[in-house]
């Protein structure tokens, strides 16, 4: 009996975590007791029909030692050995909540640091996602952000199948709610949900040192989405065009350079198109200038249904429009124009707003389309094919040609 205990505290010297402790473990029982089935239960209850060996720590449980048979002799010897055994499985336990623990408070760091550098919630909300999925192991991580229409958008990951998840979403618990499967866990911000950390079982429950630290990250992820939103409404009036809500002229031209700087970067075809709205100082001369407001904010709305998230569109002074296509060829960018153009054409607008006798009215747009040659001649090459179409009669799309 000596020897084996000898035998196994070399094992456990040599196991580093819970996984290579249960290998050393099933293999020292199987090959000198014959024990089969061998694992290795944490916490204080064992719910299980197979004999178990309860392990204790300053005589409170602390795990347990199942084996799917037993014999006498693999009890007397779990009686000599179980102390070492379980001051082994302590330790392990202490090492693993240590580096939870470290884990932990990196991951406190890392959101901190990003609360002051960062404000794009595309980009903060994928690294929230990821550093809450990295620490809460074993579940799927939901994140939801609570937009202008009062509806929850997934920001985080590109998709969430499950209608439990969002009956909750929509239900719009007020509090934490945790259950076996899943884990709620409101952002709030001022009183106020802004959003929603959502958790769903793998194959186990969250502990409750996981629970309390969801509740943490969530309300450092709700400072942090806060702020996002705010720098974002700052920034929306600093940027964009107050009557198209456009790009303005200025961050228009910023955001030209940054495409054309990750277009070549990236190797990737980038196109600009050019619009004019036609006869537009015949619309003011004729209905007022406050017809020609709502005819700018319509054709805007119109064009913006018309394009990606992804595309660029700015006010580039009076009625003239440019909008970049990223990862666009010249074919497919025209196709876009003539929707664009077709779109327009078909919209009635109605102007009763403006005090008119006129109710409605239609317009058409002129569209030039060039594609990244020169860094200095995309915007003035698709702005030579529009006065090109202009020119040859309005209504039309002219790509420009070398």
């Amino acid at each position: 009996m000596t020897e084996l205990i000898k035998k196994l505290s070399i094992l456990l010297k040599e196991s580093y975590n819970e996984e290579s402790l249960v290998t050393s473990l099933e293999k020292f029982f199987a090959e000198n007791f014959n024990a089969k089935g061998l694992k290795l239960i944490l916490g204080e209850e064992y719910n299980g029909q197979n004999t178990a060996f309860a392990l204790y720590r300053d005589n409170k449980i602390i795990g347990f030692l199942e084996f799917g048979n037993s014999n006498r002799d693999l009890e007397d010897f779990i009686e000599l050995a179980g102390y070492f055994i379980s001051l082994k499985v302590q330790n392990i336990i202490l090492s693993a909540r240590m580096q939870k623990a470290i884990d932990f408070q990196d991951s406190m760091k890392n959101i901190a640091k990003i609360i002051e550098t960062q404000y794009e919630l595309e980009y903060i909300i994928p690294l929230l996602g990821e550093m809450i999925d990295k620490f809460i192991q074993n579940h799927l991580i939901y994140i939801f952000v609570k937009q202008s229409d009062n509806h929850y958008k997934l920001m985080w990951p590109a998709s969430c199948k499950d209608e439990t998840i969002l009956d909750i979403i929509n239900a719009e618990p007020l509090k934490r709610v945790t259950t076996d499967s899943m884990g709620v866990f409101p952002m709030v911000s001022e009183n106020k949900i802004i959003g929603y950390i959502i958790t769903k079982k793998i194959d186990e429950k969250l502990s409750l040192k996981e629970i309390e630290y969801m509740d943490e990250l969530s309300k450092q992820s709700a400072i942090t989405i806060n702020r996002a939103n705010t720098y974002s409404e700052i920034l929306k009036h600093a940027t964009l065009d107050a009557l198209t809500g456009f790009y303005n002229r200025h961050q228009l031209e910023e955001r030209i350079k940054q495409e054309i700087a990750t277009s070549h970067r990236q190797k990737t075809p980038l196109c600009a198109i050019m619009t004019d709205i036609d006869f537009f100082k015949k619309v003011n001369d004729t209905y007022g200038h406050a017809a020609g407001d709502i005819v700018l904010q319509t054709v805007a709305k119109v064009m913006r249904s018309g394009l990606r998230e992804y595309d660029v569109a700015g006010r580039y002074g009076g009625e003239e429009f440019a909008i970049l296509l990223p990862f666009t060829k010249l074919e497919e960018a025209k196709m876009v124009a003539e929707r664009l153009r077709k779109s327009v054409e078909d919209k009635v607008v109605d102007i009763s707003k403006a005090d008119n006798e006129t109710k409605e009215i239609n317009v058409t747009i002129s569209v030039g389309v060039s594609e990244l040659v020169n860094d200095d001649d995309l915007i003035k090459n698709a702005d030579k094919a529009l006065y090109k179409a202009k020119e040859s009669g309005r209504n039309r799309v002219v790509v420009y040609e070398v």
